[in-house]
């Protein structure tokens, strides 16, 4: 059985939690470069993992708090899986990969790193990418830095479909229409004069 080790990533599993959603918190930012945001769709938005299993490694998530996927309407699961071809798709022509795994892990003992919040992995793989390093000295060997790697795919995602979660600008938030004042009944229409005198005014 070939197993994909990933002691580094223990960092992230030790570190201390933070008190909000970062799949909450990280898309109401105006940082996206700097939170590695690659796209934003109309439901949900491509995000690089910081502490990834292997380069490349993206993360889709929705823009709504949802543990589950029936917790999900159909345009956002609809949204998420376009999105999901897109991102392969981004995938192969930057970084030329021998082979994808792509994963979604509902609940903590399934190996959910944040699981109040639903994501789907999409990790790269390469011919040899488990070497000894990772399995003999707990480290992992990431050969491209992050923010050049955020480049370089960013060139193959184009900008969101919704102008509100365009990137590369500020966050237009929707107003607040405030409450809804239901229409009152239809006003008839009056005439200047009554009809009966106007009649009465004609001459034969």
């Amino acid at each position: 059985m070939k197993q994909l080790w990933a002691p580094w990533r223990i960092e992230f599993i030790t570190q201390p939690k933070p008190t909000e959603c970062i799949l909450c918190l990280k898309p109401r930012e105006n940082r996206d470069r700097e939170n590695f945001i690659l796209y934003r769709g109309r439901h949900c938005f491509v995000m690089m993992n910081i502490y990834p299993y292997n380069n490349g490694h993206l993360l889709i998530s929705p823009y709504r708090h949802a543990s589950t996927l029936e917790n999900l309407e159909g345009k956002v699961l609809a949204n998420m899986m376009e999105v999901l071809k897109r991102s392969v798709k981004a995938i192969k022509q930057a970084l030329s990969p021998d082979g994808i795994n792509i994963g979604l892990n509902l609940g903590k003992v399934a190996g959910a790193g944040i699981e109040n919040h639903l994501h789907f992995h999409i990790v790269p793989r390469w011919s040899g990418d488990t070497s000894f390093m990772a399995v003999m000295a707990d480290v992992r060997v990431i050969p491209e830095h992050l923010k050049a790697t955020y480049g370089k795919m960013r060139a193959f995602f184009p900008k969101g479909n919704h102008r509100y979660y365009y990137i590369g600008g500020p966050l237009r938030q929707k107003k607040n229409p405030g409450p809804h004042i239901p229409p009152g009944p239809p006003r008839s229409r009056r005439l200047s004069r009554p009809l009966a005198s106007s009649r009465k005014g004609r001459r034969r």
